[in-house]
């Protein structure tokens, strides 16, 4: 069976991350032609990746001419962008070339309406771990797409991640938790190592520190998931009257978890409003 063709336009921090997921995990970069607004990142980008790009400042119909022999078209611009994007496109695309969208809040029924009526959709929302193969990405499929298409659409994210085919109205849920996820563990791991200086270690050892305590503790997450929950690690490092014990204490007094969780139901409340304002 040959490979898929893929056709990425917009090359920012998500479709990069996907990009660079996808060739690490063996597409040929001769498979993949890519789009970018401006003739600078076009070579910037195709000398990082390896992969045609396409410049919308020099070529006319740049996503037009990216998307008509591929297989497999990712949409990575920005959500109010999405729509306007299908209906540039929407003349160019193969019949069953399947129509990827990774931006958040744009529906699957905002997607199916800019295009050519059957055209197969799935709505993606991947996070940016998949650019060194530990993403998540959750799909849900629209009203033309098949089993085939989402086969071929986990085919291409899982050697970068864990994929999970969805219910839409669950999306904005992952996207809270997954898509969004790694920033708050990059905000948790700032304030630890801003506590490792002012409490007296050197700002590149604090950092290295809590680097790989996230990373170790996140590997021991994964590997334990079937024995052990996060609350029963939690649990196992946390000695009675230890100095652990004091830290959660303190996290517990000023309602941590409870805060963690209201910052998820903004995410996902604000993708809402999104939708609604598109």
């Amino acid at each position: 069976m040959s490979s898929p063709r893929i056709a990425m336009l917009g090359l920012g921090s998500m479709n990069g991350a996907i990009l660079a997921g996808l060739i690490s995990s063996g597409v040929r970069p001769d498979d993949v032609t890519a789009t970018t607004r401006s003739a600078a990142s076009a070579e910037d980008k195709a000398h990082h990746y390896g992969v045609e790009v396409l410049a919308e400042e020099t070529q006319q119909a740049a996503n037009a001419a990216a998307v008509a022999e591929a297989d497999v078209v990712v949409l990575g611009v920005k959500p109010y962008q999405i729509t306007g994007v299908c209906e540039e496109i929407a003349s160019a695309l193969r019949p069953q070339a399947v129509v990827v969208s990774v931006a958040a809040a744009v529906t699957v029924d905002m997607m199916e309406s800019a295009l050519t009526s059957g055209q197969p959709v799935i709505r993606a929302m991947p996070n940016t771990p998949m650019s060194v193969g530990l993403g998540v990405v959750g799909l849900a499929a629209g009203t033309h797409a098949t089993d085939e298409h989402l086969e071929q659409v986990s085919g291409l994210f899982a050697p970068s991640g864990t994929v999970h085919v969805l219910p839409e109205e669950q999306i904005d849920a992952l996207s809270a938790i997954a898509g969004s996820g790694p920033a708050y563990a990059f905000y948790l791991a700032e304030h630890m190592a801003a506590a490792g200086v002012e409490l007296g270690l050197d700002p590149d050892l604090a950092a290295d520190l809590v680097a790989q305590t996230i990373h170790g503790a996140g590997k021991m997450l994964v590997e334990n998931r079937v024995s052990a929950d996060a609350a029963q690690l939690r649990a196992h490092v946390t000695s009675p009257n230890g100095t652990t014990e004091q830290a959660i204490a303190t996290f517990d007094a000023a309602a941590m978890g409870q805060t963690i969780r209201q910052g998820a139901a903004a995410a996902a409340a604000r993708a809402a409003e999104i939708t609604r304002s598109l």
